[in-house]
């Protein structure tokens, strides 16, 4: 028989018989919808077979005494269930399971009874099931709106001018992680903290593996009368977001694609436990975990595109807490249930950057959650415009790679993510706090509707203009005739934006730089929409240094290292390759 879980999810109860639907490739056909369960179905309905208990006396054990064990499976045998112990957490509190799930209002009287005399017991609480925080979309777009789009798009192009998120490691704790060709460039070795073996699906409990085996399930396999439904690949589109790989002439960008994805393996077949999801949070941010070795890549950023219902527990203020004193801003997707965000953890949580979604038009996404604890908004589409990113084709286990449209807060939150990457690679000193209040202050007014959505919607250039750290670019006119290394328009003022047009096929613009001894000189080319240019670094003698030609309106990257004892002339050539003729930015740093 397989195992029986029923999520405690506030999104997804609402949502159950869609998941089909959303978890597939946004070319196959969506399931039939039904009506979303009422708030006081949902809390009804929320049985699960975990328990999470802290004890005072036994926060460095690895196990309750058996005294406390005693009292504890004394407590649950008066519900007619038995209990065993599972292992213990980062904090301290200790992991049990049930013989089978129970209602919420029996884990709470549990609670009480195992509390009740015993003054040794902190807290009791159960150990809810998260799933990814995403909605239905059978949409695929070409175009990232999101990134770009002068409405409701984040303005990247013009961060990118000034970060790509070098040196940022952001975790994505998911599902884990297919090694899509536009992602594994930018993966780092990760973790597989499912401790359940049926909810791994990949025949074995904690290790060194992240990747996503699938996450579907047959009829009635998570709870009773529960859908089928295909995988989801659902931590592969995040990390697109997040890292896709960049000028590489194929696929999609990642807003942070300088930045490295670590990849944390918390969900799987029926969602994930609030304790694995924990245990994630502070072993990405660089905490201790029983039973793991330590994190040789600490993430400054961790990405949590999930969620359930209840108020922010214990074990999630804890893993939140450590994971911010380890100096890792925690971005969360304030969930897809339509209400209001205070009842849907961990996008409650203190401390946490909660996010909300908008669709094309700017105005507040059907889905998402709203209300006083949302931080800010980013784009996560609808099911007119969903948010493109990096698939896998398999409908259950991995088939090839692929890209497909979803849509909800889990494709806004790594939008926030990855600007905060941006920020961080801009300015390494900044603190979780800092992160969270420039992003706020930044945000620019929403073009639409969209009350209880935060400050206002993510502008990705204002935020990371508000890092402060390295200093602004100085913007600077292109000065005709600069068409040879004779007249090439000198850059004295480091870093320097150029604002330059290209008139004719023939054209060329040259711009002169001197590279110090031991210094990288890096420049980035974007021509106009319809254009493709080429960027080509010369010496004072026109021997070529470095050249980028991308297809199509990409933005070439070059970058030139001075290795000898003097100061030598760099000159940029910029010139036109195909398609139309017109304007340019052409952004350039000395490091």
């Amino acid at each position: 028989m397989p195992k029986k879980f029923l999520p405690l999810s506030l999104a997804t109860l609402a949502a159950l018989p869609l998941l089909a639907a959303a978890f597939e490739r946004a070319d196959a056909p969506t399931a039939a919808a039904s009506a979303p369960l009422s708030a006081a179905e949902r809390a009804a309905a929320a049985p699960t077979d975990r328990l999470i208990v802290k004890y005072r006396s036994a926060a460095r054990e690895s196990a309750p005494s058996a005294a406390a064990q005693l009292r504890a499976e004394a407590a649950v045998q008066r519900h007619g269930v038995r209990l065993s112990h599972v292992r213990r957490l980062a904090d301290g509190a200790h992991v049990f399971r049930l013989d089978r799930p129970l209602p919420a209002a029996q884990l709470r009287q549990i609670g009480e009874d195992l509390r009740n005399g015993n003054a040794d017991v902190e807290y009791v609480e159960p150990d809810a099931l998260m799933q990814p925080q995403f909605e239905p979309d059978d949409a695929r777009y070409a175009q990232q709106w999101a990134l770009s789009e002068a409405t409701a798009g984040i303005r990247a192009p013009t961060a990118w001018d000034k970060s790509r998120g070098a040196g940022v490691v952001v975790a994505v704790i998911d599902t884990g992680m297919r090694p899509h060709a536009d992602l594994l460039p930018n993966l780092l070795p990760g973790r597989d903290l499912i401790t359940d073996t049926f909810i791994a699906r990949d025949g074995d409990g904690r290790d060194a593996d992240p990747a996503d085996p699938g996450d579907w399930v047959s009829a009635g396999q998570c709870y009773g009368g529960s859908p089928a439904r295909k995988s989801s690949w659902h931590g592969t589109h995040v990390a697109g977001i997040v890292a896709a790989v960049t000028n590489n002439g194929a696929g999609v960008a990642g807003v942070a694609f300088g930045a490295r994805v670590l990849p944390v393996r918390v969900l799987g077949r029926c969602g994930g436990y609030t304790s694995d999801i924990a245990d994630g949070m502070v072993w990405a941010a660089g905490g201790t975990v029983s039973g793991q070795p330590a994190n040789a890549t600490p993430a400054r950023v961790l990405n949590l595109s999930l969620g359930g219902a209840g108020s922010c527990s214990r074990t999630y203020q804890n893993a939140v807490a450590t994971a911010r004193s380890l100096g890792a801003v925690v971005v969360v997707a304030a969930g897809n249930g339509s209400s209001d965000v205070s009842g849907s953890q961990p996008g409650n949580c203190p401390g946490v950057v909660a996010v909300a979604a908008v669709n094309r038009a700017g105005s507040r996404a059907s889905y998402s959650n709203h209300g006083t604890a949302v931080d800010l908004a980013a784009p996560g589409g609808d099911s007119a415009a969903g948010i493109l990113s990096t698939l896998n084709g398999g409908s259950t286990t991995p088939g090839a790679d692929s890209y497909a449209a979803y849509m909800g807060t889990s494709m806004a939150t790594p939008h926030v993510a990855g600007t905060a990457a941006l920020m961080l690679a801009r300015n390494p000193s900044l603190t979780p706090d800092e992160v969270e209040t420039r992003l706020k202050n930044s945000a620019r007014p929403f073009p639409g509707a969209c009350g209880g959505c935060g400050s206002g919607l993510l502008d990705a250039n204002a935020a990371v203009d508000a890092a402060g750290g390295a200093p602004a670019p100085v913007a600077v006119a292109e000065v005709e005739p600069n068409d040879n290394l004779a007249s090439a328009q000198p850059l004295s003022a480091l870093p320097a934006l150029v604002q330059g047009t290209l008139r004719t096929s023939g054209d060329l613009d040259l711009y002169r730089v001197q590279l110090p001894a031991g210094g990288t000189l890096t420049a980035r080319l974007t021509p106009n929409p319809e254009a493709n240019y080429d960027l080509v670094a010369v010496d004072g003698s026109g021997a070529r240094l470095a050249i980028s030609q991308l297809s199509g309106a990409q933005t070439d990257t070059v970058s030139v290292r001075n290795g000898g004892s003097a100061a030598m002339s760099v000159a940029l050539r910029v010139r036109w390759a195909a398609g139309a003729t017109g304007a340019y930015r052409l952004g350039v740093e000395l490091n």
